[in-house]
């Protein structure tokens, strides 16, 4: 052992054995100045064993009970709020006690604590009521009837508890509770539709955040909410920047846990838009044990997240119990179950899934507008294309309300899609260059090669066989290089669809030609099959085999299934 190491142990083991024999009143100095430095593993041990020693006095207690969250230990937070608020009671302090009972209460429920966590709010009210308290503490007790109105589905009266609330903070002088305010506004201008203004509220929020002035149980739950919020309405950019500043704040903090792991998954949800899959699949499976143990409410969003990533990976059955870990945790598997199910070829699983969702999410234009993008290409691979139309407008309006660039990405790439899927190859290459451009200036790889796979569709539509050939090969290198093996076997499917050679007849003195999709469904005809189990065989929708079949009744100038037998036989097609 070299001297530097030794001397190193030593003095560590010194230095707890100085501990060991330290006063309560030098733990309790270290105990504070620790708490304020932020490193609260060194604030919760020195607290701790200050109140062993000789109980501690009621805001000691709230250092102790709040050192104790930021540490992961929530039954031992919740037991010494309690202890704080039975103490300020005793003295008559109801002013903190209501304050102690609202913390107790507040954090009982954002941990799912629902019934215990009502119960310490309700004795809070009380409290505030009994005695006509004027405090600030009035101002908090708005927030979670706000809260409950915006789950309600009434944001206008929520919008109204959050505006009370914020006035009462500025009466006061309160920061914490003026950026809880600005964060409700937020939440309630986005499901009034307000994407905009809510945005501009949440930023308001984030530089009181950033800028140090909430305490840190407040910037962590502000800093989950809208960077959560900022991903359901697709704004990339603030995304990716209100992450970054998640990630510098943790790191500044020692022993920091509640928002370690949710601001993995956000990361990770970075990650896997700017194409490191395999990174955020390794901090996806870390946030999900973390946030496992003790089970936390954001579980479920790392459990959906692991599902995404599994699936692009074609990584089916991993997929499947990702989707119901989180379904289990309380967050809704789709759309990602349905594109599962459409990746494994149920196309009437999917289809029936998927609409489902989108029916019970009417009136919701953010869960709608997540739903949305996947329902089109189910739609469309149910042979749906009106129902994916109407779809594909929905969302473009969205969009437009929306003021989101992510989302008119989104939207223009739909309504791509559904144009070429109608036949109208030159239309849709005007919004699907709008997308790709789009996505590369997001600088995300795996949307770009998706947008490539279609514009090559298109191409071959048109007979530009050199540029589908280009845009194929290019989306094959970033599908090979993530891993998406999902994509690449639609690829290869679409590249061998476009390089087929058609096997030609004639009909009455004119050359037909017959794709080896339609020679494949014609083949089965010819021994039998009835469409479902031609659908079955080849993993295709009973309507698109009804399609490939006008299509080969219109070729070779027959009426029947008979009568396209034997013509197949007679010239040769099989």
């Amino acid at each position: 052992m070299e001297a530097s190491q030794f001397d190193s142990r030593t003095q560590g083991v010194l230095f707890a054995e100085g501990q060991q024999h330290m006063d309560p009143t030098e733990l309790l100095v270290l105990g504070r100045a620790a708490f304020e430095q932020h490193d609260w593993p060194t604030a919760h041990e020195h607290l701790r064993r200050a109140d062993a020693a000789v109980p501690l006095e009621p805001f000691d207690l709230e250092r102790l009970a709040t050192a104790a969250y930021l540490t992961g230990r929530d039954a031992e937070s919740t037991d010494t709020w309690t202890r704080a608020h039975q103490m300020w009671q005793e003295r008559g302090e109801l002013q903190r006690a209501v304050h102690a009972a609202f913390w107790l209460g507040f954090g009982l429920v954002q941990r799912g604590e629902m019934a215990q966590g009502g119960g310490w709010l309700a004795r809070a009210g009380r409290l505030v009521e009994e005695h006509g308290l004027d405090s600030v503490e009035c101002g908090y007790l708005l927030v979670p009837q706000a809260l409950m109105a915006l789950g309600e589905g009434q944001p206008d009266a929520a919008l109204e508890r959050f505006g009370e609330a914020d006035s009462l903070a500025r009466r006061f002088g309160d920061r914490d509770l003026a950026t809880l305010g600005l964060l409700g506004r937020g939440q309630a201008l986005m499901q009034l539709g307000r994407t905009s203004d809510g945005l501009r509220v949440w930023d308001e929020a984030m530089v009181a955040v950033t800028a140090g002035e909430t305490s840190p149980v407040i910037s962590g739950l502000v800093y989950c909410a809208v960077i959560d919020g900022c991903q359901q309405v697709f704004d990339l950019r603030r995304v990716r920047e209100w992450t970054a500043a998640l990630d510098r704040w943790c790191n500044q903090q020692p022993g920091l846990v509640p928002y370690r792991g949710q601001c993995v998954v956000h990361r990770a949800q970075v990650l896997q838009v700017v194409g490191q899959w395999t990174e955020a699949l390794t901090e996806l499976e870390q946030a999900r044990d973390r946030l496992s143990d003790p089970p936390h409410p954001a579980v479920g969003m790392a459990h959906y997240q692991l599902g995404e990533l599994h699936r692009l990976r074609g990584e089916h059955q991993e997929a499947e119990d990702a989707y119901r870990q989180a379904h289990a945790s309380g967050r809704d598997p789709q759309p990602g179950l349905a594109l599962l199910r459409l990746a494994e070829g149920r196309i009437d699983t999917s289809a029936a899934a998927i609409s489902a969702a989108l029916d019970a999410a009417s009136g919701d234009a953010i869960v709608r507008a997540q739903l949305l993008p996947a329902y089109v290409e189910v739609m469309l691979a149910a042979d749906r294309q009106a129902d994916a139309a109407v779809a594909a407008h929905e969302l473009e309006q969205l969009a437009v309300a929306a003021a989101s660039t992510m989302l008119r990405t989104i939207a223009a790439q739909t309504r791509g899609s559904v144009l070429l899927a109608g036949g109208d190859a030159k239309t849709a290459l005007g919004p699907l260059r709008d997308a790709l451009e789009a996505w590369q200036e997001l600088d995300a790889p795996y949307e770009v090669a998706q947008v490539r796979v279609l514009i090559a569709a298109a191409c071959h539509q048109l007979d530009d066989s050199d540029r589908a050939a280009l845009e194929c090969d290019a989306a094959r290198v970033v599908f090979d290089a993530l891993g998406a093996a999902s994509a690449l076997a639609r690829l290869e499917e679409l590249a061998s669809s476009q390089t087929d050679t058609a096997r030609s007849s004639t009909v009455e003195g004119r050359a037909v030609t017959i794709t080896d999709r339609e020679r494949d469904v014609l083949r089965l005809v010819a021994a039998g099959h009835t469409n479902k189990s031609i659908a079955a065989e080849l993993a295709i929708s009973e309507k698109t085999v009804e399609r490939h079949l006008g299509n080969i009744f219109t070729k070779l100038d027959v009426s029947n299934r008979a009568a396209a037998t034997a013509h197949a036989y007679d010239h040769g097609l099989l």
